[in-house]
């Protein structure tokens, strides 16, 4: 059976009221969603512009809450990704404010443990609550979904602490029901690949420092214009990078000009070892 919507709209397109789903599973679930949302009538949400969050903003225009997209913005965050979240959040009409974290100069995270995530939501969940408190907003919000309760994230843990709603989680959405009803109601995030913040580059117990994230996000932004898609450059003692690459991919490093084109650039952002790992990308590799 095919799924469509109703998306009820003004004179200048723009989206009047909740859209109205002739398909009753999935959908059903947005509906009670958007319930939930208005229940909690005013919502800053941590925003990232990633599938999740994007999804969560939608969904909160269309349940008519009070809402304020928050972003983030610090060295861990690629210049790329903040402009991106910035446009997601205007597309969708809604207001949103960037803010500074500092996650870097706190030595417990620099340094980069196990847990190093519950010190970056830490810090972004105390400055969002001031936030709240200072502007009346009565729920901070972020996007976590069901599947992430299954996987490691210490952040989960800071988003606990400080009372942070899930409401995704609350409502039960995997990432599968999220892309499928994104791209229902035609939210360009429905496909994105997951990009976790350039810390996450790094192994566990490998510093973490201004110039090893530079020089991931130089290095990706590079392959990005290359036209490798989905990938990661991991960063091992400093000087030796390991691109990791869809597997139908790596054939590509087989031609000699683009093995030369890396091999220059890296060499030029401080890579003195530029590695291949034949197993290709996977996404949280460095979890294990």
């Amino acid at each position: 059976m095919g799924i469509y919507i109703i998306v009820r709209t003004n004179i200048s397109g723009e989206h009047i009221g909740s859209p109205n789903f002739l398909y009753d599973d999935r959908t059903d679930k947005y509906q009670k969603l958007l319930d939930l949302l208005r229940e909690m009538k005013s919502v800053l949400l941590a925003f990232s512009g990633g599938v999740d969050s994007t999804f969560l903003l939608r969904a909160l225009k269309d349940s008519g809450a009070r809402t304020m997209a928050v972003i983030a913005s610090s060295e861990t965050m690629p210049e790329s990704e903040l402009s991106h979240a910035e446009q997601m959040a205007s597309s969708i009409c809604v207001p949103y404010r960037v803010i500074r974290t500092s996650e870097l100069d706190n030595p417990d995270f620099a340094s980069n443990p196990v847990n190093r995530c519950f010190y970056c939501k830490d810090e972004l969940f105390i400055k969002l609550f001031r936030i709240a408190d200072a502007e009346d907003f009565a729920v901070v919000a972020d996007g976590s979904n069901a599947d992430d309760l299954s996987d490691w994230r210490p952040g989960r843990e800071a988003a606990v602490r400080h009372g942070v709603r899930s409401p995704l989680i609350e409502t039960g959405f995997s990432k599968n029901e999220i892309r499928a009803i994104s791209k229902m109601l035609g939210l360009p995030t429905w496909s994105r690949p997951s990009s976790p913040c350039l810390s996450s580059r790094f192994p566990y117990g490998i510093e973490i420092t201004r110039k090893g994230l530079k020089m991931v996000e130089e290095a990706e932004e590079f392959l990005k214009d290359l036209g490798f898609s989905e990938l990661r450059v991991r960063s091992h003692q400093g000087d030796l990078a390991r691109i990791e690459v869809k597997a139908v991919e790596i054939d590509s490093f087989m031609d000699e000009t683009i093995r030369t084109k890396v091999a220059y650039r890296f060499k030029e952002l401080g890579f003195k070892h530029i590695t291949i790992d034949i197993e290709g990308f996977r996404s949280g590799n460095l979890n294990g």
